[in-house]
């Protein structure tokens, strides 16, 4: 490597690090505050960002907080794909895969009306959609990370995971009183918990909080609804393609290469050569560039700003969840 390939790393290195390791302080507060209060790490994190917001202005922090909510989001993307096998999706037959297809197209569908209806654009309704269908706050990121550039996509996009992550953590909640209301078997529980609750870590803790088997089915179903991410972010890459773009006037690929990156991860992890340490370790490391990322997101964003989106967006999301949870009962009910 020459002289000036090092010297321009290192001038590189020097410039995001204060940003990035602000970040990365951030995430680790807001990881020791959920672990000990139980609440969503991600909301602690866009709430703890949002407290230090006046380090994205102008200063020694903005280009490292601009490289974290950008590049390392994408990373912490692409490594989701260690959590999904084919085999776990197999196991359970061809009716919960039908059920997470159709619960997917549908909402994402029925949101992308309902937000032009409500007068936004319908990117919007499909971002807020592919968070509720998909996996919440990760969904909502990377879609946005696809997703073409916009002056309001970075407010559209903390508001899209504050409201999946309030939404999550009352679901966790509620979700298995509906279920134990209905009467729903044990698996018929996980599936309703893995296909109606927004984010992974509280899918886990209400369907362990029922039974093993229903903690097991959830998990497995959260799973694939998380496998149907490559997909739908394949999707809007080709709606940006389409639109033309970038604020540049540059064509992003028509796949991404973190969208790349999750699907070969999948199919290596579903070839079972990985060990399991390897595999916590990379969930462990996606994990935190998510919450590292989201911490940035947060200090890139202004109260003031987020304050100013008014009832019609919180209307949508609620209605989403609570369209999402009735698809998913009466496809249930029908057989799936």
């Amino acid at each position: 490597m020459s002289a000036i390939a090092l010297t321009r790393i290192h001038s590189r290195t020097r410039e995001l690090a204060p940003g990035f390791i602000v970040s990365l302080i951030v995430a680790a507060a807001a990881t020791f505050l959920s672990e000990h209060y139980g609440a969503p790490v991600m909301l602690f994190a866009l709430l703890l960002g949002m407290a230090l917001n006046f380090l994205a202005g102008e200063g020694v922090c903005k280009a490292g907080i601009e490289f974290t909510a950008r590049t390392v989001l994408r990373i912490g993307v692409a490594l989701l794909g260690m959590r999904i096998t084919l085999e776990q999706i197999a196991g359970l037959g061809w009716k919960p895969v039908a059920l997470v297809v159709t619960l997917v197209v549908v909402t994402i569908g029925v949101s992308v009306i309902a937000a032009k209806l409500l007068g936004f654009q319908r990117l919007f309704g499909m971002l807020t959609g592919g968070a509720t269908a998909i996996c919440g706050a990760s969904a909502a990121l990377a879609l946005a990370a696809a997703l073409p550039n916009h002056p309001q996509k970075e407010r559209a996009t903390l508001f899209t995971v504050i409201g999946v992550s309030a939404l999550s953590t009352m679901a966790m909640i509620v979700y298995p009183m509906i279920a134990n209301w209905f009467s729903l078997s044990p698996q018929m529980a996980g599936i309703f918990l893995g296909a109606t609750i927004h984010d992974v870590a509280q899918v886990v803790g209400a369907g362990y909080s029922m039974s093993t088997e229903t903690g097991d089915t959830a998990t497995v179903v959260k799973l694939m609804r998380v496998a149907m991410l490559l997909p739908v972010i394949v999707c809007a890459a080709m709606v940006t393609r389409m639109q033309g773009a970038d604020t540049g006037g540059k064509r992003p690929p028509l796949l991404p290469w973190f969208a790349v990156g999750f699907l070969l991860l999948a199919c290596i992890n579903s070839t079972g050569w990985i060990a399991p340490a390897v595999q916590g370790t990379v969930n462990d490391l996606s994990r935190w560039c998510l919450v590292v990322s989201i911490s940035a997101l947060g200090m890139k964003t202004q109260l003031k700003e987020l304050a100013s989106v008014g009832i019609k967006p919180i209307l949508l999301m609620v209605g989403e969840t609570v369209f999402l949870v009735v698809l998913v009962l009466l496809l249930l009910r029908w057989g799936f």
